[in-house]
């Protein structure tokens, strides 16, 4: 069976603060994350490369055959068509980016040691039909068509548990339960999009959705929700309010009213009630984000854009955040007023201004938040977490 290894490139700051905790194949995009895709795609055992301080959570391992896939780019039928048809020592680009490359095992020792590989004979992929993100904002802009293909992969061949007759429906061959999924007394339109509900996910009673929706294994709507515009829930993750075309990774809650849209939030994030993200600037004109690898603020390219929270991270009741936030990693937000469009890593405060989220402090939240999951802190976690407080200090122009 092949080795497929997942490699991180110089485009990994662009997806910071997510990146920070994790390699960017391990973002979710669709139903599944990107690594999941390429495992159930090529079937072969998947590792990293990725940054030195996330390689004991994410290991690399390669054998006689290894293919070297940038972590950025999506699976899709035709690409792996193509992958299925290489040579050892053939490669795939996009422009001057590598996204595939096979390699012997002798060739690829020679790689992680930083030696020579020889010449690999490389062909461009323009005109080939799959997705690459090259920023934060391409999650939820290309979530659509993400989880359109994977419940195409997902549910080919297999039959849907059947939904209760409690509920209303349109374009019921779109929609997909597991195992244990539960939905009771809801409106539910697929013919915009697929719905995919995962095993033993629940959607409440009085919830209106207009697919497409991936909720995920164990993940819940609560009652009344309003979901439309292509929207995902990560394992064990809650949401109610009001969400748009947004991605919300795994153990994360927006359990209340609020409205989120255009955003992706992290893992183990919680939005307290009532906190509510603007989308569209007031003079409609294009959204400019906070960029790590610049380190200043940069055009989006789009009218709508949201919010991006990075793991870990918290607000309390009734915040609000402008157009095109984006919360770095282990903060937490409070107070009136919208705080600034960009809030680096371990800050505790609001719009009256930011103190530091001192470590044993937040670990100590990290700690009790797993917790009630039944999770440790585990110590690669702890060293990923101050090796990222470590990163961050120069954002953190208070101290």
């Amino acid at each position: 069976m092949a080795n497929i290894i997942l490699f991180d490139n110089e485009i990994r700051n662009f997806f910071l603060p997510l990146a920070y905790t994790r390699p960017v194949c391990e973002i979710r995009i669709g139903i599944l994350t990107i690594s999941e895709k390429w495992q159930r795609w090529l079937g072969g055992e998947i590792s990293y490369i990725t940054q030195d301080y996330l390689a004991e959570k994410y290991p690399i391992d390669y054998g006689k055959e290894n293919y070297l896939i940038n972590g950025s780019a999506l699976p899709s039928a035709q690409l792996c068509r193509l992958i299925q048809q290489m040579e050892f020592n053939e490669a795939f680009l996009n422009g001057e980016e590598l996204v595939v490359a096979k390699l012997d095992e002798e060739q690829f020792e020679r790689l992680i040691h930083d030696e020579d590989i020889g010449e690999l004979k490389g062909f461009d992929l323009s005109g080939t039909d799959y997705i690459k993100l090259n920023r934060l904002w391409d999650i939820f802009h290309y979530n659509d068509k993400a989880l359109q293909e994977d419940f195409d992969l997902i549910t080919k061949g297999r039959t849907s548990q059947p939904i209760s007759e409690t509920n209303r429906i349109l374009g019921a061959e779109n929609i997909f339960l597991e195992e244990g999924a539960c939905v009771e007394f809801s409106t539910i339109n697929a013919t915009k999009g697929p719905v995919y509900i995962g095993k033993n996910a629940e959607i409440m009673e009085g919830c209106l959705i207009r697919g497409g929706l991936a909720l995920c294994d164990h993940a819940k709507l609560k009652m009344g929700t309003r979901i439309y515009g292509a929207t995902t829930l990560g394992p064990y993750s809650k949401a109610g309010g009001e969400v748009n075309n947004s991605v919300i990774h795994s153990n994360s809650n927006k359990g209340h009213d609020g409205y989120l849209g255009n955003s992706v939030i992290g893992d183990w994030c919680n939005l307290g009630a009532g906190t509510n993200n603007s989308n569209l600037k007031n003079n409609y004109a294009e959204v400019r984000v906070w960029d790590y690898s610049t380190e200043g603020f940069i055009p989006t390219g789009h009218q709508f854009c949201g919010m991006i929270m990075g793991d870990h991270s918290k607000c309390a009741i009734n915040t609000t955040f402008n157009t095109g936030t984006v919360i770095g990693t282990s903060t937490n937000i409070y107070g009136p007023g919208f705080p600034r469009n960009f809030v680096p890593s371990f800050s505790w405060g609001g719009a009256h201004g930011f103190q530091t989220y001192q470590t044993d402090k937040a670990f100590e939240t990290i700690e009790r938040v797993l917790e009630r999951r039944k999770q440790d802190f585990e110590i690669p976690d702890r060293l990923i977490m101050l090796r990222i407080f470590e990163d961050t200090a120069k954002f953190r122009r208070w101290e």
